[in-house]
């Protein structure tokens, strides 16, 4: 799924149009996606799946049953999402555990989803986010892997800028400054353990796509890539209902699911520039 749609007016309404197949009820978003990010998209058949799967992305702690194979494949949920970011963090993974919460700006009309310090302040959301650096700095830039363990508004890129210190590459809302000083000072290419530098060049025949890291104005960079769910029609052809807790499924082993989203054209271009031509 591609950014750049108002997401919550558009798929909700075509898939209600185009996927109901008779039913009286079409799928609903689990979850949303920032307008202008990209990736996988879920929407649940029936209101049941779409429960059961609203919960597992909300709190794997809600989607529980007496069913002990299914809570360990509702412990086995990923979700996986791809970041260029400005910089690199200064550990090569780890926990970011940093509450946010929603301001209105001065005009009193748009929002903006900022590090919550202290954590009890009102409003205040828990937010945490597992990272791993997937490569050296390139032109300034990394690679990032983030797993969202809550999903809140805006969660990956307030962490990237506010927590890491690095924001995500065309994410002017909350890495404007950044975004200037990156374009104005570019830093040294250099692999960040050995000190070696690197070389970049750029393939002949290219095509600057517009948006990629070559482009004066990047657009996000941030890719739902991958997820990992419980096979919840498998659960309910198997047990019909919720409340027995998955008793013929629980015979088996945890039946999973796994989508790979590929990335957009001007992240592909990205990826192709840092990590194929490399000299």
């Amino acid at each position: 799924m591609k950014g750049h749609l108002p997401v919550h007016n558009s798929m909700d309404v075509l898939a209600a149009a185009a996927l109901s197949y008779g039913n009286k009820e079409g799928p609903k978003l689990v979850h949303r996606l920032d307008r202008e990010s990209s990736g996988l998209i879920l929407m649940g058949r029936t209101k049941e799946s779409f429960t059961r799967l609203h919960w597992l992305f909300t709190s794997v702690n809600l989607a529980r049953t007496t069913s002990q194979t299914w809570n360990k494949a509702c412990e086995a949920y990923v979700q996986k999402y791809w970041a260029l970011v400005i910089g690199t963090p200064k550990e090569r993974e780890g926990v970011i555990s940093a509450p946010i919460s929603k301001v209105l700006l001065d005009d009193g009309k748009a929002e903006r989803v900022i590090l919550a310090h202290p954590s009890g302040i009102d409003g205040a959301q828990e937010a945490i986010t597992e990272y791993r650096v997937m490569g050296p700095t390139i032109n300034g830039c990394s690679w990032i892997e983030l797993r969202p363990l809550t999903g809140r508004k805006h969660q990956l890129r307030v962490h990237c800028a506010e927590a890491l210190g690095t924001p995500i590459v065309g994410d002017y809302k909350y890495g404007w400054f950044v975004h200037q000083r990156w374009k104005q000072n570019p830093q040294p290419d250099f692999e960040p353990f050995t000190g070696e530098p690197y070389k970049i060049r750029r393939p002949e025949g290219l095509e600057v796509q517009k948006g990629s890291v070559l482009s004066k104005v990047p657009l996000l960079h941030l890719h739902c890539r991958e997820m990992v769910l419980p096979n919840i029609a498998k659960f309910l052809s198997s047990t019909g209902e919720w409340h027995d807790g998955g008793a013929a499924w629980a015979k088996e082993k945890p039946n999973l699911l796994r989508f790979i989203a590929p990335m957009p054209p001007h992240m592909k271009i990205s990826w192709n520039v840092m990590s194929s031509y490399l000299v």
